[in-house]
């Protein structure tokens, strides 16, 4: 017996509630939209239509896929973040809306500097981060910098679908070296980087263990490798000034905290997620004492 829309829509959202599934009506529209190659508008107007049996059959795959447990964002294939939808696979992250408050920081700084200005994305994954950023901020360049291959065949998909080539460009960069010779006067770093302990990694939700890519996950033994890195080798092609701005875990902001501290960065802060999570470190590169040197010292007396 044919099935309309609805009561496609209407099962699907109770199963996905029923597994557990937060946005299950969130959830259950898209696969819907998805199967019918319908826009959500469409959708919302052809709801009390009969669906064609190879679309019934298309969305129920897709539910079956979802209900295993794979993230609705890899089967869709895009993803919203800060306003943009971006493409998105299996070869790079979910963008999580965690994340956005290290773009809100980014944004907060970098509106305000010269036309002109260059930023770096450090582990960009699918680009999320530097994208949001450049257009959001129209006066600054960004480099979208990433060691994957495949994740950065994402990046470039996502620099042309969101029409940024001539303010975004991307690099094969590993994170844990230094940075190449032509690397400089950075104003700002954004760097999200791996930072799960690599024995907790077996312990995650099944979503993202058996889903995400690893090495965007592994953050080393006690996942402080790539702040050490970073905030250490990376210091040196920030502009005097200039700020390097992490994505942390949800307690790790006062081990980065010490990390930046011992490696000499400046107006240290913290920033929390809208969850109330310290979600966000950053800190600033130290500028010259132009007066070092210039001024000699008293002794007590003041000769």
């Amino acid at each position: 017996m044919a099935t309309t829309y609805n009561e496609l829509y209407l099962n699907a959202r109770r199963a996905l509630k029923a597994a557990g599934v937060e946005q299950a009506q969130l959830e259950a529209r898209e696969l819907l939209c998805l199967a019918s190659d319908k826009s959500r508008e469409k959708m919302m107007s052809d709801l009390p239509l009969y669906a064609p049996d190879h679309v019934e059959a298309r969305f129920l795959e897709l539910l079956a896929r979802r209900l295993a447990g794979e993230p609705v964002a890899y089967i869709l294939g895009e993803w919203d973040f800060y306003g943009m939808t971006l493409d998105i696979c299996r070869d790079v992250l979910i963008p999580r809306p965690d994340t956005e408050t290290l773009v809100d920081r980014g944004v907060l700084f970098v509106r305000d500097l010269p036309e002109g200005s260059w930023a770096l994305d450090l582990c960009a994954g699918s680009g999320c981060v530097g994208l949001a950023l450049a257009n959001s901020c129209a006066n600054v360049r960004v480099i979208l910098a990433e060691w994957s291959e495949d994740a950065l065949r994402v990046c470039r998909q996502n620099i042309r679908r969101s029409g940024l080539s001539r303010q975004v460009s991307q690099v094969r960069v590993n994170a844990m070296d230094p940075p190449p010779r032509l690397f400089r006067d950075f104003d700002v770093i954004l760097c999200n980087p791996p930072y799960i302990p690599t024995g907790d990694l077996d312990k995650l939700d099944p979503s993202v263990r058996d889903y995400e890519p690893r090495m965007a996950l592994d953050g080393g033994p006690d996942g402080l490798a790539f702040y050490r890195a970073v905030a250490d080798r990376w210091k040196a092609v920030l502009r005097p000034g200039g700020k390097l701005i992490f994505e942390v875990g949800f307690d790790q902001a006062a081990a980065v905290t010490a990390i930046l501290e011992e490696n000499g960065y400046e107006d240290i802060r913290v920033t929390q997620d809208p969850a109330g999570h310290q979600r966000v470190v950053e800190g600033s590169k130290p500028r010259p004492d132009l007066f070092a040197g210039l001024v000699p010292d008293l002794d007590e007396s003041g000769e």
